[in-house]
């Protein structure tokens, strides 16, 4: 009886994670200048010129996820430098989040019960770049400025955050 509830919930557990899929992000600079987009705990960062994108993807399961743009960045050819806003410890790829200010995507991927993720835009930290923030299921989330409706501006500011159904792709946009 034991085995048979055991593999029961063995059955179940493979359902839901099987459940639970991964996203894919596209990050486009459209600002006159290069931004050096970066993302935590998967991505890392690069460097995007004016007009180009870069796609990440995220598993199903993360959480705490986020996105930012770096500008006034110096790097050399080992990866090492320092960016003026959104610095992560002076390296190109990121393993640690930006230091402020910095316009946050934040988002979760399947954490909680694999159909929904979410996402939000917060300024808490501060503000260094206008973003667009969207889901292929869900609103798109506009910051064109520090106070923008849009964004968590202050941490008990609770009501910003939205749902999004799972197998989604998300857009971030720097100067939408």
């Amino acid at each position: 009886m034991a085995s048979r509830a055991a593999s029961s919930v063995l059955f179940l557990l493979v359902t839901m994670v099987g459940c639970a899929s991964a996203a894919t992000f596209t990050i486009k600079n459209n600002c006159p200048y290069t931004v050096w987009p970066a993302a935590t705990p998967v991505g890392g960062g690069t460097q995007l010129n004016p007009g180009q994108t870069w796609t990440i993807n995220v598993p199903a399961g993360t959480k705490s996820g986020r996105v930012w743009g770096r500008t006034g960045c110096s790097f050399n050819s080992g990866g090492r430098g320092h960016c003026q806003t959104g610095d992560c410890g002076g390296a190109l790829s990121c393993t640690l989040s930006g230091q402020p200010p910095l316009t946050l995507a934040e988002f979760t991927i399947g954490y909680t019960n694999g159909a929904n993720d979410y996402y939000d835009i917060s300024v808490i930290d501060g503000y260094n770049l206008p973003m667009d923030f969207s889901c292929s299921t869900g609103m798109n989330l506009h910051c064109g400025h520090p106070s923008c409706p849009d964004a968590y501006l202050y941490p008990d500011d609770n009501k910003k955050t939205h749902g999004c159904r799972g197998n989604s792709n998300y857009k971030v946009t720097f100067c939408p």
